[in-house]
């Protein structure tokens, strides 16, 4: 049994800690950890293409917020480094002016990020399998929804998504065929409709 289990989300609240992870190279390494960890600086200059040097100060950056710490194993320099944590939560909103600014600024650099690679994947995807071409998943759907109604929305999403999230650090749990996805969620308030479309609906009831 293991004696310290990864938990399964550091929440970040410090704008410093907020500022230093919406960093591009910072997120690809915290993801790369979460998903191919533990590894070293030199790795993980290998999987980014970043210098070691860059990769030993971004690691260490990340360590200090508590994002990242040294997985045991290493020998002098060569020191494994693991993600703490399998995701990343922040504040979607605070009173503090400081917080909500490096909040929004942090989703605005992970919403870049998703998009970035979900072009890639487009990109690619040709040479895909047929089932998996014909298994991926990519449009939206508008809803009408409360703000009490969106939050239990994603509550029911989270728990669909939960019975899968042991398969990434546990591959004996996998089954045959099984491949990494990646799954974004992503509701948000679509200012783009004129407010006047939902006062005239109201007025015809």
């Amino acid at each position: 049994m293991e004696e310290n289990p990864q938990p399964r989300s550091i929440h970040l609240t410090d704008p410093r800690a907020l500022r230093a992870y919406a960093h591009p190279t910072r997120m690809a390494l915290v993801g790369l950890l979460r998903s191919s960890g533990p590894f070293t600086a030199t790795r993980a200059a290998e999987l980014t293409g970043e210098s070691v040097a860059s990769c030993s100060y971004h690691l260490r950056i990340l360590a200090k917020y508590g994002l990242v710490e040294e997985a045991p194993g290493g020998r002098g320099r060569e020191k494994p480094w693991r993600a703490t944590a399998r995701y990343t939560d922040w504040p979607g909103d605070s009173e503090d002016a400081s917080v909500a600014e490096a909040a929004d600024a942090l989703s605005a650099a992970v919403a870049e990020r998703y998009f970035e690679r979900v072009l890639r994947a487009m990109k690619d995807r040709q040479r895909l399998p047929r089932e998996w071409r014909e298994a991926e998943q990519f449009g939206d759907s508008l809803l009408y929804l409360t703000p009490a109604e969106l939050t239990a929305f994603g509550e029911r999403v989270e728990e669909l998504l939960r019975p899968y999230e042991d398969r990434q650090s546990d591959p004996s749990l996998r089954p045959e065929g099984a491949r990494p996805v990646s799954v974004l969620r992503i509701a948000y308030l679509d200012r783009e409709i004129p407010e006047e479309s939902f006062d005239d609906e109201r007025n015809e009831r």
